[in-house]
C-alpha cells in the first residue's frame, strides 16, 4: 500500500474559500479513484489548508489496480421506452445491443458491463491531476501574467508524491515536484517532503501550521495567557476561525484602545475592530467592553511584537477617529427628523415607500401592545 501527498501552493487564498477548496480537492480525487474501481478506499484521508496552501493526504492506497469489470444496473427490460432511452443516453449508448440481461424475482433488467484495464495508480494520478487543477472551481478566480490557468490567486508550486516518488505532470508551466515552502519570511526555502506522515511536522519546523483547528487552538490559548493578569476574556470567539485563515503562524499580541474612544458606543468599537481590523474585542470582569484588543500577527519578531502593536494601535486610532466623527454627525439629526427622508425611498412598488412601511409598523405595534398589555410608548 502507498500514500499520496498533494499540496497546491499559491499566493494568499481568502479565508472563507480555504476549507471548501480543501474539501473539493478531497472529494474530486476520491471520486475519480472510485470511478476506476469502487473498492479503492484509502485507509486514512486528511485535508489541510492555510492561507498559502491546500493539501490532501491519503494513506493506504493500492500501487496498482488490476483489470476488472464493473456492472452498472439499468432499467427493467419491460420498462417504458423513455426510461431505457434515458439510461442509454446517460452512458453514451445508441441501443441496448451492448447490454447484458440479468434476472431477479421482479423480472429481467439490463446491465452495462464496464471493462477497466489494469493501471498504475501513479500514472493515473499524473494523467488526471492536471485537469483536476485546471477545472477547479473557485467562487472568484483570476489569471496572471501570460498564463491561461484560472485560479483564486497565482499558483506557485505543486507538491505531489505517491509512495515516496514524485508524480510528474505539468500545469500551465508549473511542474510538480517533491517540495513545499515554509513561512514566507521566517523559513522561505524549499522543504522536501517525502511522505504524508511528515507533512505537518516538516511544515511546522518551517513555521507553518497547516492544521486550521490547531491554529485556532494556538490563538485561543495564547490569548488566554495574555489576558491572565488583566481578568479580561475574548468577547468574539467566532472571529478566531476567520483569523486562523489569515495567518500561517499565529502570534497573538495585546494592544490598548485610547481612553478617549471608550466613550463611543460598544457597537461602534466592536464593529471597527471586527470588520475592518480583525481584532478580537475583550470583555472585563464586569461584562463591559475592555480598553484592550488582541491582534494576531503572522510571525515572531525580535522585539516580541512591540512595533507591530504600536502600528496596530496607530491604525486603530485613525479608524476610531473616523468612527467618532460619523457618530457625532449622526447624532445631529434625530431619528424622527430622518423619518421624512424615508418617504423618498421605495420599499415595494405595490406597498409604497419605507415611510409607509414605518407607519404600518407603528400601527401594528399599537395593536400588539394593547393585546399584550404592554406600554404603548
Amino acid at each position: 500500500m502507498a500514500d499520496l501527498v498533494l499540496e497546491l501552493y499559491s499566493e494568499e487564498i481568502p479565508a472563507a474559500m480555504q476549507a471548501p477548496a480543501a474539501m473539493q480537492l478531497q472529494q474530486t480525487i476520491l471520486r475519480l479513484l472510485k470511478d476506476v474501481d469502487v473498492d479503492v478506499e484509502p485507509e486514512s484521508t486528511e485535508n489541510y489548508y492555510a492561507p498559502q496552501r491546500i493539501a490532501l493526504l491519503l494513506d493506504g492506497l493500492p500501487k496498482t489496480i488490476p483489470s476488472h469489470v464493473i456492472e452498472k444496473k439499468g432499467p427493467r427490460v419491460d420498462a417504458p421506452k423513455k426510461a431505457i432511452d434515458g439510461f442509454l443516453r446517460a452512458n453514451g449508448l445508441d441501443s441496448t445491443d451492448g447490454l447484458k440481461k440479468r434476472d431477479d424475482p421482479k423480472g429481467a433488467y439490463y446491465v452495462l458491463e464496464i471493462h477497466h484495464p489494469g493501471l498504475n495508480v501513479s500514472q493515473f494520478l499524473a494523467d488526471i491531476l492536471p485537469e483536476v487543477i485546471k477545472s477547479f472551481h473557485w467562487p472568484k478566480s483570476m489569471r496572471w501574467g501570460d498564463t491561461s490557468l484560472r485560479w483564486v490567486r497565482p499558483l506557485r508550486a505543486i507538491l505531489c508524491r505517491f509512495d515516496g516518488a514524485i508524480v510528474p505532470f505539468e500545469v500551465d508551466g508549473i511542474e510538480s515536484g517533491g517540495v513545499s515552502y515554509g513561512h514566507r519570511f521566517m523559513a522561505p526555502d524549499a522543504i522536501e517532503i517525502k511522505a504524508a506522515d511528515e507533512y505537518l511536522t516538516k511544515l511546522k519546523k518551517g513555521f507553518v501550521q497547516a492544521d486550521a483547528d490547531e491554529r485556532v487552538r494556538v490563538i485561543k490559548e495564547s490569548a488566554e495567557k495574555l489576558l491572565k493578569k488583566s481578568e479580561c476574556v475574548v468577547q468574539d470567539t467566532g472571529l478566531m476561525t476567520e483569523i486562523a485563515g489569515l495567518v500561517e503562524w499565529p502570534v497573538p499580541l495585546l494592544g490598548r484602545i485610547d481612553e478617549a474612544f471608550m466613550r463611543l458606543p460598544d457597537e461602534v468599537l466592536r464593529s471597527v475592530m471586527r470588520t475592518h481590523q480583525k481584532y478580537l474585542a475583550l470583555q472585563d470582569k464586569d461584562g463591559k467592553l475592555a480598553p484592550y484588543f488582541i491582534a494576531v500577527a503572522n510571525m515572531k519578531v525580535k522585539d516580541n511584537g512591540k512595533a507591530i502593536i504600536a502600528g496596530n494601535e496607530r491604525v486603530l486610532r485613525a479608524r476610531l477617529s473616523d468612527a467618532r466623527f460619523f457618530w457625532a454627525q449622526d447624532q445631529k439629526t434625530t431619528l424622527e427628523e430622518r423619518l421624512s427622508e424615508s418617504d423618498k425611498i421605495i420599499f415595494h412598488a405595490k406597498l409604497g415607500s419605507v415611510g409607509d412601511k414605518s407607519k404600518r409598523m407603528a400601527r401594528l405595534i399599537e395593536f400588539f401592545a394593547s393585546a399584550l398589555n404592554a406600554d404603548d410608548a
